[in-house]
This record gives C-alpha cells, sequence and structure tokens, in this order.
C-alpha cells in the first residue's frame, strides 16, 4: 500500500499547489489577463509564430520539457534512496520548477516572443544577453548531443518502439494538414491517430520488431546501430525545424501527449493494482535512505538537486517555455496550465518514475531470451521472492548486474552482464549505464502493467515507445530552439548568413552529429563524454533565467522573494557540484574537455552574475 499511498499522495499536493500556489503566481505576481495583446496574434506568420488553441499548446509543451531527464536522472537518483529523491521532486516542481517555468513564459509573451536570453538584454544589459546566448547554445549542443544517443539506445534495446515512433511522424503531418491547419475539430482524427500509433505498438511487438543491426554490416567501426540511428534522427530533427510548426511539431506532439496520458493511465491503474495485491512494496523494495552507494558516487549534497533536473527543475524548460511556446500561446492567462501545470504534470511522471525505479523493479527484473527466432520476455521470479525476505534485493540486484540480453551502446553485443557492468561502470558513476537508467522505468512499468492483465512484451513495447516519444519531442524542439539561438548570436555578430534557418539548423545539428560520432572514445559515444556536464550546466541555467525573472518583477515593483530563493538555489548548487566535479575529478583525471567546458561555463555565469550584481547597485529603484 506504500506505492498507492505515495503516488495518490503526490498527486493530490500537485493539484492542490496548482489551485493555490499557481493561482497565486498566474494572478497576482505575474497579473495575467485574457486581454493582453500575444506574440502570436500580433506577429503572426503561420511559421513560428502561430496562435493555437491552449490543448494542442499544452501537448506540445509536456512533451517538449518531459523528454528522458525525468526518467534518467530519479533512476539514477534513488541510489540515494527513494525519499531524499520524492521530496526534490514534490517541492521542487511546486517552489522552484514551476514558477521558473511560468516566469519563462511571462516574461517571453510580453516581450514580443523572444527568448528570456534576448529579455536578458533589456532587462539587464546588452551583455547579459550575449552572455545568456552564449550558454543556452552550449547547453543545448549537450542536449542534441544526448537527448539523440538516448533514442538510439531505446531503439537499439527495444527495437519494437522503432515503427510507431517513425509512424508517429506522417500521421501528425496529416493531422497538421487537414485539421490544426484547417481550424477543424481535433477529437475524431486525434483518436482515429492514437488507435493508428498503438496498433503499431503491437505490431512493433509482435509482428515488425525493426533492428537496424539485422542490415548493417558486421565490425564496421561506424556503422553501428547506435551511430546510424542518430544521424537519422538528427537529420529527422533538421526537418522538423524548419517546417511550420503546424504542419509537424504541434501535431506530432499532440497526438503524442495523447499517446503518453494513455500510457501513464495505464501505469497509474498497474500500480494500484499491484500495491493493493502487495506485488509492489515501495518500503520493502529499496531503501527510503540508502546506506549502500556506488564507491564513485558524490555526496547527495548538492548533487541531488543536479542529478534530477527535469521532474524538479530544468533550465531546458525556459527554452522550451520562451522559444516555442509563448509564440504559439493564444491567450495569456492560460500560460498557468501550460507553464506551471505542465511543471507538475513533469513532477508527477518523475515520482511514478520513482516509484517504478523501486517498488516496480523489485516485483522481479524483465529478462529477454530468443527462442525460434522470436525474443520472449519473462520476469525473474527467484529476484521478485527474494525481495520479501531481503528488503531492496530485487532492487540491488537489478541495478548491480543490468539487463541480461541486449547489451548496451556501450557493449557489445556478445558480452554478458556481469561484462556489461564493468563495462559500465569504467564510465565513472553518471557516465555509466543509460540503458540501465532507461531499462529501470520501461521494465518496472511493465511489471505495474501485467499486473492489469498486459502481456510482459506488450508491456515493454508500451513503455519503451512513451520513453522514445518523450526524448523526439525533446530532441525536435531544441533543434529548432538551436536555430533561434544561432540566428541570434550571427545576427549580434554581423553575419547574416547564419541567421538563415536552414544554415543555422544545419550548423546545430551538424554540431551534435560531430559531437556524437567523433568527441567520445568510440564512435557513438560523444553523448557520455558530455553527460557529466549536462546536469550541472542545465540547472546554472535555470539560476540564471531566474535572475532575469527577478528583474522583471524589480523593474515593476512587484515582491521579488517568490523567485530570488530558488534564484539563489539555482545558482549555488550546480555551480557548487561542478567546481567538485571540477576539482576532485576532472582535472585529477586530465579530462581536459570536461573542464574546459565547465570553466567556461562557470566563466560565463560568475559574469552575467556580476552584470546582474552592478546593474542592481546602480539602479537605486531596486532598492527602494
Amino acid at each position: 500500500m506504500s506505492t498507492l499511498f505515495v503516488a495518490i499522495a503526490s498527486m493530490i499536493g500537485f493539484v492542490i499547489a496548482y489551485h493555490t500556489y499557481g493561482r497565486f503566481l498566474a494572478k497576482k505576481l505575474f497579473a495575467l489577463a485574457d486581454d493582453e495583446p500575444m506574440p502570436s496574434v500580433v506577429q503572426r506568420d503561420d511559421v513560428d509564430f502561430v496562435p493555437t488553441d491552449r490543448s494542442v499548446v499544452l501537448g506540445h509543451h509536456f512533451t517538449s520539457i518531459a523528454g528522458t531527464g525525468p526518467i534518467v536522472g530519479p533512476a539514477l537518483a534513488v541510489f540515494w534512496g527513494w525519499l531524499p529523491a520524492l521530496l526534490w521532486v514534490i517541492f521542487g516542481s511546486i517552489l522552484v520548477g514551476g514558477v521558473h517555468d511560468l516566469a519563462a513564459l511571462v516574461i517571453s509573451i510580453r516581450n514580443r516572443g523572444e527568448s528570456v536570453g534576448q529579455a536578458a538584454g533589456h532587462l539587464i544589459s546588452p551583455r547579459a544577453k550575449l552572455l545568456f546566448l552564449i550558454v543556452l547554445a552550449m547547453a543545448l549542443s549537450i542536449v542534441l548531443a544526448v537527448f539523440g544517443l538516448v533514442i538510439a539506445i531505446i531503439f537499439k534495446l527495444y527495437p519494437e518502439s522503432v515503427l510507431s515512433v517513425w509512424t508517429a511522424m506522417p500521421v501528425a503531418i496529416v493531422i497538421g494538414y487537414f485539421v490544426i491547419r484547417r481550424g477543424k475539430n481535433l477529437v475524431v482524427p486525434c483518436l482515429l491517430g492514437l488507435g493508428v500509433l498503438y496498433l503499431t505498438v503491437y505490431l512493433g511487438a509482435y509482428r515488425l520488431p525493426l533492428d537496424i543491426a539485422d542490415v548493417l554490416p558486421t565490425g564496421s567501426t561506424y556503422a553501428t546501430p547506435v551511430v546510424v540511428w542518430t544521424g537519422l534522427l538528427l537529420a529527422y530533427a533538421f526537418v522538423a525545424s524548419v517546417l511550420p510548426v503546424w504542419l509537424l511539431l504541434q501535431p506530432r506532439d499532440f497526438i503524442n501527449s495523447l499517446q503518453l496520458l494513455v500510457a501513464l493511465v495505464l501505469l497509474v491503474v498497474g500500480l494500484g493494482v499491484a500495491s493493493f495485491s502487495g506485488d509492489a512494496d515501495l518500503i520493502a523494495s529499496a531503501p527510503a535512505i540508502a546506506s549502500e552507494i556506488p564507491a564513485d558516487a558524490p555526496p547527495i549534497f548538492p548533487f541531488l538537486f543536479i542529478t534530477i533536473a527535469c521532474g524538479a527543475c530544468s533550465g531546458f524548460h525556459c527554452m522550451v517555455s520562451s522559444g516555442t511556446t509563448s509564440k504559439q500561446l493564444r491567450v495569456a492567462t492560460d500560460a498557468q496550465l501550460v507553464g506551471y501545470g505542465s511543471m507538475l504534470g513533469e513532477g508527477m511522471l518523475a515520482v511514478l518514475v520513482i516509484l517504478a525505479c523501486c517498488a516496480g523493479v523489485g516485483m522481479g527484473r524483465l529478462e529477454r531470451t530468443v527462442v525460434d527466432g522470436e525474443t520472449v520476455i519473462t520476469r525473474d521470479s527467484t529476484m521478485a521472492s527474494s525481495s520479501a525476505t531481503d528488503g531492496s534485493a530485487s532492487w540491488r540486484s537489478y541495478y548491480r548486474t543490468g539487463r541480461t540480453v541486449a547489451a548496451s551502446a556501450e557493449v557489445g553485443a556478445g558480452e554478458s552482464g556481469e561484462a556489461a557492468t564493468q563495462a559500465d561502470q569504467s564510465g565513472g558513476w553518471r557516465k555509466q549505464g543509460l540503458d540501465k537508467k532507461l531499462g529501470a522505468f520501461i521494465d518496472g512499468g511493465a511489471n505495474f502493467l501485467s499486473s492489469i492483465g498486459v502481456p510482459l512484451k506488450m508491456g515493454v513495447a508500451i513503455m519503451a515507445v512513451m520513453v522514445a516519444c518523450f526524448a523526439a519531442t525533446t530532441l525536435d524542439t531544441a533543434t529548432r530552439l538551436q536555430r533561434y539561438v544561432l540566428s541570434e548570436l550571427f545576427t549580434s555578430a554581423g553575419f547574416t548568413l547564419g541567421a538563415n534557418k536552414f544554415v543555422a539548423t544545419g550548423i546545430a545539428v551538424t554540431v551534435a552529429l560531430l559531437i556524437a560520432i567523433f568527441a567520445g572514445d568510440a564512435p557513438g559515444k560523444g553523448g557520455l563524454l558530455l553527460w557529466p556536464l549536462f546536469g550541472a550546466t542545465n540547472q546554472l541555467l535555470a539560476g540564471l533565467a531566474l535572475m532575469v525573472a527577478v528583474f522583471y518583477l524589480a523593474r515593476r515593483s512587484r515582491p521579488i522573494a517568490f523567485l530570488a530563493i530558488p534564484m539563489f538555489m539555482m545558482l549555488l548548487m550546480p555551480a557548487w557540484a561542478m567546481t567538485f566535479d571540477l576539482v576532485e575529478n576532472w582535472w585529477p583525471a586530465g579530462d581536459w574537455v570536461l573542464v574546459c567546458f565547465a570553466l567556461a561555463v562557470l566563466a560565463l555565469q560568475f559574469w552575467m552574475v556580476l552584470e546582474g550584481v552592478m546593474l542592481w547597485r546602480r539602479e537605486k529603484t531596486f532598492r527602494s
């Protein structure tokens, strides 16, 4: 019952927070009104600026911010115990992340749809704008490299997810052209599209699992599944970035949001049934506060606050809020639902991830074997029974040995589970085993679905498609955002050709592809090279966005404490964590790429904060 209690209590807490604190922020602090002029209407071009129904914008925004971040982060942070992770997710999303997302969205819609980085030029100084845009470009380069790798790993480990993810694109184009473009009713076409997608989930699981390794030459350095999938995904991201938002981005995100909603509902129902039956028990499956953690794991404080980013607070969200969402929002008051509400929804997703990675995995590890050419998925019942007698045995065993079949992107297909674990550990605590972090949620979620009669094979397919769709929406949105950022940087530098959307998008995709293929110690592992930087850089970006929001409120003589306290927290924690890694790990180990990147990010942050301090001391109105 502990599993179900945590889920219900968290959900109730988020609903109460939305109708109390969220309403206060929207109505009182930011004074949102229905009659405000909106960038989507005033600057409408039907390419980037498109006034859109709030349900469609909500689908786009939620699926864009809720990539694999709220899955990978909590799946890793439960090593410290599920209780610290749970508390940071709940209180972080309500008091920090939701405030950050809403503030970024409001600032953008009141500054002609400009990004927070551009708004920093008006609110702080022109230098602050340039500094912020550089940090945005660096952060987005990491996002593109990492998320391309994540989806490629999912496709390699779960070939049953490939068909559904790629089918979503032509279905979205049809809906975008015939429904959204022509202003028709969304309900029937979207339900038909949803039916098509779930049919492809079934086909992918039982009839058409698409394993690209079957058609690639063996022994090739570059023609590996992860490298090929990464290249194809970034090519798709290029196309998605330059097309009008109504043609692909909006309808695909809306369809994905419906697909994800169905998966989450099934997950919650399965969680409830498993909890009532006693199969899933959070307290028995994993420790609330862990006494055993990996030997090379950093201290929980401050690293908890950067390990779980999406799901509690994420700087990437300010880019989505001020990059794409603000250009589509039709009415200002919808910002509470889209900005603050989506963050709470992502917080609830992170709660479910924690439960799936602890109580769900505690129900038994899933094993994939090949029988007569067909993949069979079974649950290791000995692990499930051991959890009843030895507390967290199943949970610990999963994380220590990983998947027994289907090796990760970092490990050859013929290696055993023990060898895979050793290879994963060689990359360091946060760099190792992305497949384990994703697999913990997918396998744990499939265990929950099996409680309501969904076959394990179908349950794995549903969860894998859900994760891949989340990551894909983040990938194409991030590419469009990088195009905006690079265009603004090139314009500021007088390089007008670089501001062209095709040129800027091409540069964004090329840089991400070069990082993914050539930056690591093997092709396709570049995303892993930058992975240790992702959390701290992402959270520093959130702190800088909150600083811009503080100046926004101060210039309007509004209370700043509701944003200033989260701002100090999100500037201090990631800077502390990055400095710790810099001094204790990267510099002694001679990881000069990480050292140079970290020093650059810290220098840019210090410079921008210094710009803010100088402005605060200069402007008497702020201190009156």
